[in-house]
């Protein structure tokens, strides 16, 4: 009887689980998917639920913490398995979790002179060869967002500086060009919309013009924390629909900063794509920019749609380059397109300095030119940008 009652015994045990050594698995949920985005392997964006401590989270979990957020997001980036991604974001203290990806400037095309500036100080063409402004902004903060900026250069003054490095935490200086390029378009003083802006570098992408969710999350998260007021930020970058860099872009605008960004050049620049389908650009309180060329077109690779707020011209725009203190370069996208836009914000900011980025945005749709974009694509705005109000 006594043999017959260990045995069941230990049956009993078995079947529950609780025999020596023995333990649970962990429960596991979904990693929320970015659809045809570039995964960073091993890397993923944890948002918390409201109220949850990020530090206690990631120790819980033995996470290794890329970046953590307070301002525009609730969580983490960190360094982790598939298998443990998914173990996190069955945490209940969790929100969701994504993969880290990438993001990457917008391709370029080069070179005939620009008209940018002739064209968005008057309603119709023929330009006049001039562009007439009402203020430099020099009250006005803009934060480039982008791949850093050559802070010496003469276009600059002594106006550009070093704000945050993402990539590798040190100066925001820029070894791609791009961002020294958006820089000039929005407050050069020959080639910026708004020539006395206050220029601050937030470097979120590398020499290639590539970075990842983690880093622009960071650099947002910087801007928000340390941004002076009145400010407007520019993001001529973006990819795949991406909802924690969407909610840090929404987060940020909420704090009281006005944001610009690219709608982004289609298909690898060969076709349009919904800007809808896009990220940063689909964020709806932000002023989503796409392009025209000089005769008012939008070309074929320029992203569309009802996500888009403005169009502002983006062929073939000389501006501000990296390689030296005196560089230009004449490159084309809507990255281009974004920093005009900026640009008038600051200028609109300048004289009205407590506006809300609500009213900034309500502003720059409201004054723009309508009816003159040629073949603006399907459910765009036909508005493009007009700072003689401003």
């Amino acid at each position: 009887m006594r043999r017959i009652l260990a045995v069941s015994t230990a049956t009993a045990l078995a079947l529950f689980g609780l025999t020596t050594g023995a333990q649970a698995a962990p429960a596991e949920a979904d990693v929320r998917a970015v659809p045809g985005a570039e995964v960073v392997p091993g890397s993923y964006i944890v948002v918390l639920k409201s109220g949850k401590l990020a530090s206690a989270v990631a120790a819980e979990h033995d996470a290794t913490v890329l970046h953590a957020y307070q301002r525009v997001l609730n969580g983490f980036a960190a360094s982790m398995t598939e298998r443990k991604a998914r173990q996190v974001a069955a945490d209940p203290d969790v929100a969701f979790v994504q993969p880290n990806v990438v993001h990457r400037i917008s391709d370029t095309q080069a070179n005939p002179p620009s008209y940018g500036l002739d064209r968005i100080d008057q309603r119709n063409r023929p330009v006049n060869a001039a562009y007439t402004y009402g203020t430099t902004a020099s009250n006005v903060h803009a934060y480039i967002i982008d791949t850093g900026i050559r802070t010496t250069h003469q276009d600059f003054g002594a106006r550009a500086t070093s704000g945050f490095d993402a990539v590798d935490g040190g100066a925001a200086d820029d070894c791609n060009g791009h961002g020294t390029h958006v820089a000039g378009t929005v407050g050069g003083s020959a080639y910026g919309v708004a020539k006395g802006v206050q220029l601050v570098g937030v470097r979120v992408l590398d020499c290639e013009g590539s970075g990842t969710t983690a880093q622009v999350v960071a650099g947002i998260e910087w801007v928000t924390a340390n941004a002076v007021k009145p400010a407007v930020a520019n993001m001529s970058l973006g990819g795949s629909a991406d909802t924690a860099l969407d909610n840090a872009v929404s987060a940020s605008i909420a704090s009281g900063v006005s944001y610009a960004i690219a709608a982004g050049n289609g298909f690898l620049g060969l076709f349009a794509l919904d800007a809808c389908t896009q990220s940063p650009a689909r964020v709806g309180t932000a002023i989503t920019v796409s392009a025209t060329n000089a005769s008012d077109a939008k070309p074929s690779w320029a992203n569309r749609g009802t996500c888009v707020d403005v169009f502002a011209p983006g062929i073939s725009i000389p501006s501000t380059w990296n390689t030296s203190d005196t560089a230009t370069n004449t490159i084309s996208g809507t990255s281009m397109a974004s920093p005009h836009v900026a640009g008038a914000a600051a200028l609109y900011l300048a004289t009205h300095p407590a506006d809300s980025p609500a009213q900034v945005h309500s502003a720059i749709v409201s004054n723009a030119t309508t009816g003159v974009v040629t073949s603006p694509g399907s459910g765009s705005p036909n508005r493009l940008l007009y700072t003689g109000a401003f």
